[in-house]
């Protein structure tokens, strides 16, 4: 049993896939390939949003929308305490400061309640990280941004492909950001991202930005970086991205399995209403999470904690974090959060194996 399957996921579409790559290296465009081009055209029409703007990686992708807000060194950007450290990461990357504010107990996302009292003066906008496939509520993120002036970047690293109230991930707020990692559900084979914007002005200066900021070859408007998708990546994510809704219907009814099996054995993920999760993980919540890792471990059964150290703790952001700072939520997650197997080829027997095994190591 793999934890993500990607071998199933090539064998279903080997064909395909490998004709896509042949075509691209018989072409010879590896760079700015005409994949490119019809993969953003194809990622605005599936997400809704009015430009997709593709780049080297989900982390570049963050990079790219700070650089288009022309965020400044001492500027402060709310993010969540409890996510993967790319956010806030490049937040510091670019010289300003990240605010970390408490993660709701029900989906883990940031919560709204606590994002008025960390604003100041110097707080410029708000990253709403999309954890383990379910969006955060960007209508109350949004609400909140609009009434102290702000902007809103939501990671979708995770959710591309959720739903919020009948949009998809990535078309709510003023930027978004995915990932393509291999792990994500929509993955490439390598590195790769993707920004988002109905900001006709920002996607143009993005568009410049990934590329030495440069509007025609030689002449430079701003200063860049290198920061494009190769057109291999592009020609692989457009034959994946056909089969995606698919996907993302197979990872929801093996979450479903989940809940059936696992339903009052354990704490589970809970899906807000109004919201439909892709469900990047399946995070559970477990009192004597080592332990029972180990017992899985021994099973064969792979398993992941995402994440076992919250943002405020770790020893890069020490600098930005305040002594009386207090994050009860974010802190109990990540001593107890136990990530399951879940993938679109996932089996049922599968998820019964995993989810039996568990139950009866919570009361071996």
């Amino acid at each position: 049993m793999k934890f993500n399957d990607l071998n199933k996921q090539y064998s279903a579409y080997q064909n395909e896939i490998d004709a896509a790559i042949q075509s691209v290296i018989k072409s010879t465009s590896f760079i700015n390939g005409n994949e490119i081009n019809l993969l953003e055209s194809e990622l605005a029409d599936f997400s809704g949003a009015k430009h997709a703007i593709t780049c080297s990686s989900g982390t570049d992708a963050l990079l790219l929308s700070l650089m288009a807000l022309n965020v400044q060194p001492a500027d402060e950007i709310i993010c969540p305490a409890f996510s993967f450290i790319a956010s806030a990461s490049m937040v510091s990357f670019y010289k300003a400061r990240p605010v970390f504010v408490d993660v709701s107990p029900i989906d883990f996302n940031i919560d709204v309640t606590k994002i008025e009292e960390k604003i100041t003066p110097q707080t410029k906008g708000i990253i709403a990280v999309s954890l383990y496939g379910q969006c955060a509520d960007l209508d109350a993120i949004n609400t909140i941004a609009k009434k102290y002036g702000l902007w809103v970047i939501e990671d979708g690293a995770q959710s591309f492909g959720a739903v919020y109230h009948g949009k998809r991930s990535c078309s709510i707020t003023d930027i978004a950001t995915t990932s393509f990692f291999p792990a994500k559900p929509l993955g490439c084979y390598g590195d790769g991202g993707a920004i988002f914007t109905n900001d006709s002005k920002l996607a143009n200066k993005i568009k410049m930005l990934r590329s030495h900021g440069q509007k025609k070859r030689y002449v430079h408007k701003y200063i860049g970086i290198n920061g494009r998708i190769d057109t291999i990546q592009a020609a692989i994510l457009r034959v994946k991205l056909k089969y995606f809704e698919n996907e993302i219907e197979r990872r929801q009814q093996a979450a479903e399995l989940y809940l059936q099996l696992l339903d009052g054995k354990l704490l589970l993920p809970e899906i807000a209403e109004g919201r439909e999760s892709v469900w990047a993980q399946y995070t559970v919540m477990l009192e004597n999470r080592d332990q029972l890792k180990e017992n899985l471990t021994k099973l064969a059964i792979p398993t992941s904690i995402h994440y076992p150290i919250i943002l405020p703790k770790q020893e890069a952001f020490q600098d930005d974090i305040l002594k009386d700072d207090e994050f009860e939520v974010a802190s109990l997650l990540s001593e107890t959060v136990l990530s399951l197997p879940i993938h679109a080829f996932i089996t049922e027997e599968e998820v019964k194996f995993v989810s039996k095994s568990l139950i009866e190591s919570l009361h071996g």
